[in-house]
């Protein structure tokens, strides 16, 4: 009778999901987010057109030459293939990439939709905007989860982030990261430079997966969150969260961007689904689809 009770108290919250109008409305994501269960969805502002998801054959395979360390390059050259303006080709057309996503659109709709919504600040130290001051701008926001940054198709060092890192120490709040490859996932010197930082590392530390969860194992304050279905699947969720343990592993989608419902909106329960098919003790389930998140943006 306890681990049923434990179960129906399960806060589950999408740490990781876009908001992105141009594919899903507001009121579609809040139907969605009712028939699946989800009591939360921490928004991040769209960096990026509207573009079409790779078939499934050729993201198994990207998936495969990922997480063998002598193809990974070839995977690399799948998926880095970006124009002198710096936007990228998916299947032979170029999709613009925004330097300067815009969090005014997130946290207006968290406004409306306090009980809802959570939202991340989105950065780019490769652009014209300061990024202290955009921080700033956010952060007190009751509802603000922590900073996020995607060093690999805005092509930089996560090192450039130290400044904001800072502040994040400050507020207490983690720093979510979607790390590339080279210079561009290496985060270490992000730690280094700033000891106390927590880090949230995307799609299950996408991509260098298990070289990156040896590291990270000995790091208190790195996480990895489970999203996108195009870089991870369920296989690749069991082994991080074994590897690592249900303590340092947070549910996350990457939507509206993956995996659609038969009404051709985005489907939440495909991940949550293989948590809870994977992980049937009440902690562990607790632990991974919200409790880990909350106790890490202290809301």
């Amino acid at each position: 009778m306890g681990t049923k009770n434990e179960k129906e108290q399960i806060m589950i919250i999408d740490c990781h999901y876009h908001l992105e109008p141009r594919i899903e409305s507001l009121s579609d994501l809040l139907k969605k987010m009712h028939e699946c269960h989800i009591d939360k969805v921490a928004l991040i502002p769209t960096m990026i057109d509207p573009f079409p998801e790779p078939p499934e054959i050729l993201l198994s395979l990207f998936m495969k030459l990922l997480k063998n360390k002598a193809l990974r390059p070839l995977a690399k050259l799948l998926c880095s293939n970006f124009t002198n303006q710096g936007d990228i080709q998916i299947l032979s057309k170029s999709y613009s990439i925004y330097p300067e996503p815009d969090n005014t659109t997130v946290f207006d709709v968290i406004d409306r939709y306090p009980y809802n919504f959570l939202g991340w600040i989105f950065v780019n130290p490769q652009s014209n905007q300061n990024m202290v001051s955009e921080v700033l701008k956010w952060i007190d926001h009751p509802n603000c989860v922590g900073i996020k940054a995607h060093p690999f198709w805005h092509r930089f060092p996560p090192l450039d982030l130290v400044d904001v890192a800072k502040i994040a120490v400050q507020k207490d709040k983690p720093l979510l990261l979607h790390l590339g490859f080279n210079d561009h996932g290496n985060f270490n010197s992000l730690i280094q430079a700033v000891p106390e930082i927590k880090l949230i590392l995307a799609h299950a530390a996408f991509p260098e997966f298990y070289d990156t969860w040896k590291i990270i194992k000995k790091l208190p304050n790195v996480y990895v969150d489970i999203s996108q279905t195009s870089y991870i699947n369920e296989q690749t969720i069991k082994e991080v969260v074994n590897f690592l343990g249900p303590g340092k592993c947070l549910f996350g989608t990457d939507g509206p961007y993956g995996s659609k419902d038969r009404d051709g909106l985005f489907d939440f329960n495909i991940i949550l689904k293989q948590v809870k098919h994977l992980f049937p003790e009440a902690i562990d389930q607790n632990r991974i689809l919200g409790e880990n998140f909350l106790k890490l943006v202290k809301l």
